[in-house]
């Protein structure tokens, strides 16, 4: 074993060769949309993110299927899986069986086995003095996704979203292992500050990140400031208790944001200063139009988190 329960990585890791390692997850998630296609295919992007994030290959997938059959047409059903055997396909991976059982809630996702070689794992535990920390896609899904149900923000807008927040990781990590990448994670659902703190703590650095800098959704904020917010965004924020300076003059919405869950996030990277801007320049090459650098890693004498 490679990776396992030591950090909070996103994925397990074993080797079974010199040359191979086998990467296990699996992941879940409710409706973030009521069209269920979309749901299938953001749910798979959001499971098949975490062997990426580990800096692999997907092989194969199996579904993870809760659905309440007696309450939704089966029809649902078929276009939820529909919608996660084509993120599988386009992620070059093998959809394989899986699993379902009765739940009064829909929830989906996929169990991935992916491959990477064992001296290029990525994990969230080495980050190094001087790195500079990309974030490659926008945030505030759980917001959006919120205030979608609640009537506050139109559908319309919504739907607009939904290809870059369906997207794969895949074309950012294919980027990323061309430079010398020193730890990854990608941001799901502890926001970007929980997840910063995932490398901050496992690597004992100290991250600063330059609010200014984020990129977010169009309209995430002006959902907080109309009272929208998220059942995790108060869990979120107490996780960063002890672990988060918030230096940056921001509004109580705008920290909001901080903590904000994402769905088929993107992915946190920290890579050697010098090679930053090359970095980001072959990723919105690649079309990872957003990638951005939001900080960098800085020594302390504890982990942390600041917001600058």
């Amino acid at each position: 074993m490679l990776v396992g329960f030591e950090t909070s990585d996103d994925a397990a890791v074993y080797r079974l060769s010199p040359d191979i390692a086998v990467i296990s997850t699996v992941d879940y998630i409710t409706p973030p949309v009521d069209d269920p296609y979309w749901f299938g295919q953001i749910a798979a992007a959001n499971s098949l993110s975490d062997v990426y994030a580990m800096g692999g290959k997907p092989l194969t997938a199996l579904n993870v299927v809760m659905f309440p059959s007696k309450q939704l047409d089966i029809g649902i059903l078929k276009e939820i899986l529909r919608g996660g055997s084509d993120k599988v396909m386009e992620a070059g991976a093998s959809m394989a069986g899986g699993h379902t059982v009765d739940d009064n809630e829909p929830k989906y996702g996929l169990a991935v086995t992916g491959a990477v070689h064992p001296e290029r794992i990525l994990t969230n535990c080495s980050a190094q003095k001087g790195d500079a920390l990309i974030l490659t896609k926008p945030l505030g899904t759980g917001v959006l996704f919120n205030a979608c149900r609640s009537g506050k923000f139109p559908l319309k807008e919504l739907e607009l979203l939904l290809p870059r927040i369906a997207s794969l990781n895949r074309k950012a990590v294919e980027t990323a292992l061309k430079f010398d990448i020193h730890a990854c994670t990608d941001v799901t659902g502890f926001g970007i500050v929980g997840h910063a703190l995932e490398i901050a703590k496992g690597s004992g650095m100290q991250l600063n990140l330059l609010y200014k800098n984020f990129p977010f959704y169009p309209d995430a904020l002006s959902m907080y400031r109309k009272g929208e917010i998220t059942g995790s965004n108060k869990p979120n924020r107490e996780l960063s208790e002890g672990f988060l300076e918030i230096k940056s003059k921001i509004s109580t919405q705008e920290e909001e944001l901080l903590f904000d869950p994402q769905t088929s996030g993107g992915l946190l990277l920290s890579v050697r200063a010098s090679q930053a801007g090359e970095l980001i320049a072959k990723l919105k090459n690649a079309g990872i139009e957003s990638a951005v650098c939001i900080g960098e890693v800085t020594g302390g004498n504890e982990p942390c988190v600041r917001i600058i």
